[in-house]
């Protein structure tokens, strides 16, 4: 019978009124548009403000107010990481639960750690770290530096076998009912390294970060380039048929758009039915992630799932959707974050990954 844990009640910070500056429907409606996917075209925003209804002008001024209201964090191409040969995995770490703060301040100096949460777990630190393909100490060397420096007692490391989804679109005008609901199942995608040459380098460091609120927010990174605007978007469309760049797309500072819980549902399932259910749960609107994880003598969860809602409750609601629905389930528990302590894009091809090894490990 499926479970969840009680042992410990998570501090879930709750937002009344939903998000932290008043939305309108149509900016609800301009946050849907840039978060499914931002248009690789001289001027975007004049195409999304079709699909809207709306002026360019208009687009540009709601998206710029939404950025310096902080509900959206970042207009950003999101790179793969796996495809450019970089080591990564989620990380389970446990550390003194009296005094988090001091080793997440030590995580959070790796330019690979792009999240670090809190969460209500033994394992109580859980953050993704990300290696370069060179990198001279390499995963398990960064993982033994990282224990040593923070003193934690145990790291559990959680990569991904099979990733099912991952894609975090906050719907803005959805409901309960349809978070929990299931939509179009897609199969497992790929997470193996891609060929990639320096020119793609050099088109990832000039487009990578902030994109700039204006109607043609890539002629600048064509510039630093080299290359004709139309080039850049042509080669941009190409990486994305190349399985390194996913998408660019809006990302959201989920908390202060109203947002305010995530869980982490870990599942234990049928082991001969494994690619069947994460499909199965990666179809669910409120499910952001879904991966496939090994498992130990003291963690028996293969699957993990990302639930983002409005509360815990409807976190809840949607996890148990999931369980209720989908057959070969034999057990699962719930993580809760209580604090955040890092959330970024990564940067791709700086230097701040080896001066970090220079600094805390002399190579």
């Amino acid at each position: 019978m499926a479970t969840s844990d009680k042992s410990a009640v998570p501090k879930i910070r709750s937002r009344k009124g939903g998000s932290a500056a008043p939305l309108d429907d149509t900016d609800k409606q301009l946050l849907n548009l840039l978060q499914g996917g931002f248009p690789l075209v001289p001027r975007p925003y004049a195409e999304l403000a079709t699909a809207a209804g709306l002026t360019e002008d208009e687009v540009l001024a709601r998206t710029a107010r939404l950025a310096k209201d902080r509900i959206i964090r970042q207009v950003t191409p999101i790179y793969d990481t796996r495809a450019f040969g970089y080591g990564s995995m989620l990380v389970a770490a446990k550390v003194d639960a009296e005094n988090p703060w001091a080793p997440a301040k030590i995580i959070n100096s790796h330019p690979g750690v792009s999240h670090n949460y809190l969460r209500n777990h033994e394992f109580n630190m859980w953050f993704t770290l990300a290696v370069e393909e060179d990198s001279k100490l390499g995963m398990q060397g960064t993982l033994d530096v990282l224990q040593e420096l923070t003193g934690a007692e145990s790291i559990r490391q959680l990569p991904t076998l099979q990733l099912f989804k991952i894609r975090m679109d906050l719907k803005m005008d959805g409901d309960t009912k349809s978070l929990a609901s299931a939509g179009v199942a897609v199969p497992p995608a790929e997470t193996e390294r891609q060929p990639y040459d320096e020119f793609d380098k050099k088109v990832v460091r000039a487009t990578q970060g902030d994109l700039p609120i204006v109607s043609q927010p890539f002629a600048a990174a064509a510039a630093e380039v080299g290359i004709s605007e139309q080039a850049l978007l042509e080669h941009l469309e190409g990486m994305v048929d190349r399985k390194l760049l996913r998408r660019v797309a809006a990302i959201l500072f989920h908390r202060r758009a109203g947002f305010s819980a995530n869980g982490m549902g870990v599942w234990q399932v049928d082991p001969e039915r494994i690619e069947e259910i994460g499909t199965r749960m990666a179809a669910y609107r409120g499910i952001s992630h879904c991966y496939q994880r090994p498992t130990y003598a003291d963690w028996k969860y293969q699957l993990f799932t990302m639930a983002h809602g409005r509360s815990k409750e409807e976190c809840d609601a949607i996890l148990d959707a999931i369980h209720d629905e989908v057959p070969g389930i034999e057990d699962r528990s719930t993580l809760y974050s209580s604090t955040e302590f890092k959330k970024i894009r990564l940067l791709y091809f700086t230097e701040e990954f080896h001066d970090w090894e220079r600094l805390h490990a002399g190579v």
